[in-house]
């Protein structure tokens, strides 16, 4: 490897790091995205062979089944292999159509091989399974959440005083509500499934909003790139949602570390100031107690109603906050300049790796702006 092959691969390593993999030119799914994958998919593959055993079976009827299955299978490989003219039993270098669908078909052909039917919940299966795998591998969602966590993180290291700046009307809003009395008797004696349904719905909610800012958003980051940007091709379509993604999650995080921050609040709150006959008041009842105890002469008790609220006006303040977030001046610059600054430095390294490659494109496999990655 030359140093000129040598950097771009530098270059490309820092944008799957970034969270941004299809800004790698010729980014494809046949040796980017299904071929990393390879191992994960090998093992659930071997995982539904084993699944066509039966344990009602003899050891030695159980020993063939798997020998038929591994034979089977062995020669679905080598005939793909040699129609790519390839080695019979050679590890696949590129996970084309042909090679998913063996991983698809085949381990349902077994099932329905040795237990009769289908096997169509195994098709089913292995078709989610690989629009995962395309989606998480394909737009780097794990290198996305790793490049968020560590900003997040490093920011709130930096200065708490950036979370304490971002909530204060947070605080007064739900302050308002943990007092309420009808906020106790409403979500109190609420159920598990419908507190995580209440929970699911809001950050449903949140997701549709932020979603439909992404476009803004990333037209916005794009125009405040700086000239490197402009004088770059046109991102794609499948590489604006990459950066829509990094957006996403990023935001996502952040409403995630409030959330919690607000809810951990309350609980400690709530523990000094709601007492058992401020709950019989509200509720009718004393509640539910899950620790009882006295701190320097303070009574402290901890009950599932409170966690309960508590955990509903957290909720409430995620959704509050996530609208927030992308409206309000304020908290766009304490929490989205960092990030706007850190995706240019990515965008102002594609220049260079786009020059690198050859004046931006020159002996570059051509990309078109539908192409799936």
């Amino acid at each position: 490897m030359d140093a000129r092959e040598q950097e771009l691969q530098d270059y490309e390593r820092g944008f799957r790091r970034a969270g941004l993999p299809l800004l790698i030119e010729g980014f494809s799914a046949r040796e980017d995205v299904f071929n990393r994958a390879f191992p994960l998919l090998a093992l659930v593959l071997l995982g539904e062979l084993l699944a066509g055993l039966d344990v009602d079976w003899s050891p030695l009827a159980n020993l063939g089944a798997l020998a038929a299955a591994l034979a089977l299978t062995l020669g679905a490989v080598a005939l793909v292999n040699r129609l790519r003219g390839q080695p019979a039993l050679a590890i696949p270098q590129r996970i084309g159509p042909w090679e998913l669908t063996v991983f698809v078909l085949l381990p349902a052909v077994v099932q329905g091989i040795f237990h009769g039917g289908w096997g169509l919940a195994t098709v089913a299966f292995n078709l989610v399974l690989l629009g995962l795998v395309a989606f998480g591998y394909g737009f780097g969602l794990g290198w996305i959440v790793v490049w968020a966590g560590r900003r997040l993180t490093g920011q709130l290291q930096r200065s708490l005083l950036l979370l304490a700046r971002a909530i204060p009307l947070l605080l007064i809003f739900a302050l308002v509500l943990f007092i309420n009395t009808e906020m106790w008797q409403v979500f109190a004696d609420r159920t598990t499934a419908t507190l995580i349904a209440t929970g699911a719905l809001l950050a449903l909610v949140a997701t549709v909003f932020l979603v439909a800012r992404l476009p803004k958003e990333v037209e916005l980051l794009l125009d405040s790139a700086g000239p490197e940007v402009a004088d770059q091709p046109e991102l794609t379509t499948w590489q604006r949602l990459n950066v829509g993604l990094v957006l996403l999650i990023s935001h996502g995080l952040q409403i995630v570390v409030v959330t919690f921050a607000i809810g951990a609040f309350f609980v400690a709150f709530g523990m000094i100031v709601i007492d058992r006959s401020v709950l019989e008041a509200w509720t009718g009842d004393g509640g539910d107690a899950l620790l009882a105890t006295t701190v320097l002469d303070v009574p402290l008790l901890l009950t599932w109603e409170l966690l309960r609220v508590a955990g509903a006006i957290a909720a409430l303040s995620g959704l509050y906050y996530a609208i927030a977030v992308l409206t309000d001046g304020a908290y766009r610059e304490e929490f989205l300049d960092e990030v706007t600054a850190q995706m240019r430095a990515t965008f102002a390294a594609r220049a260079d790796y786009l020059r690198l490659r050859g004046s931006a494109g020159a002996g570059v496999r051509p990309r078109g702006p539908d192409r799936a990655p």
